[in-house]
């Protein structure tokens, strides 16, 4: 009998709510909805000129075909590798920056001045939009693809030494623990405890970013950074 009121009971257990109190909880689900409706109230939305966009956005991607690679095809290529090529290095070299950077901003292996710094140049790096900080760059090298890949390297800088901090953070300790245990330097930890943990995950967090960086340089390109962005914007 025993045993089928123990089957029972795991049969029928639910997992706790996060808030106990269903009082509070129905409280919350009420705050939350009349803050979406104040927001919404808030926004000043033209429902006709929603209305006619529809008609707009229609003759906007209509005017896309048949596309024109007679006239435009040399300015699209030279585009399309100018993003390619500010995509492709921005990547190396903001990941090579961003390695000591994220490594100076994992707490298990830095020294507190060093990791505070770090981590703040990582905020900043991951705060500003590339199109903001593409505008900064404009404005210091001028127009071109240079602009472009210091604006891609920056980003790719907070982005990866920010997952980078957090892998080596999270990673199984013992390893490390073990080697200075028995009188490993920094640097030997660093190669043979932390690097082949993070190993893999790294290399698709690079892949992805290579993915970012490519798509990010069309927008960019639209302030003047280069790219398949300033193709658009000429045609615009």
């Amino acid at each position: 009998m025993s045993d089928a009121n123990a089957a029972t009971r795991v049969r029928t257990w639910r997992r706790p709510p996060l808030i106990a109190d269903a009082r509070l909880r129905w409280l919350i689900w009420i705050a939350v909805a009349v803050y979406l409706a104040a927001a919404f109230g808030t926004m000043d939305i033209n429902w006709s000129r929603i209305a006619q966009g529809w008609e707009r956005g229609a003759r906007f991607i209509g005017g896309f075909m048949p596309p024109d690679f007679a006239s435009r095809g040399e300015a699209i290529f030279e585009g399309v590798m100018e993003s390619l090529w500010m995509a492709v290095a921005a990547t190396v070299v903001g990941i090579i920056l961003a390695i000591p950077v994220g490594v100076g901003g994992a707490r298990n292996l830095s020294i507190p001045p060093v990791y505070f710094v770090c981590r703040a140049f990582m905020a900043i790096s991951r705060t500003l939009p590339e199109i903001l900080v593409a505008i900064l760059f404009v404005k210091l090298f001028g127009f071109g693809t240079f602009a472009g890949f210091v604006t891609l390297a920056f980003a790719t800088i907070g982005y990866f030494g920010k997952l980078l901090a957090e892998d080596i953070e999270s990673a199984n300790q013992a390893p490390l623990e073990a080697m200075r245990a028995v009188g490993a330097s920094w640097l030997q930890r660093l190669d043979y405890a932390v690097r082949p943990l993070v190993m893999p995950r790294a290399i698709g967090i690079t892949l992805y970013r290579l993915d970012m960086n490519f798509r990010e340089s069309a927008v960019i390109g639209i302030v003047g950074a280069g790219g398949i962005g300033a193709t658009l914007n000429t045609a615009f």
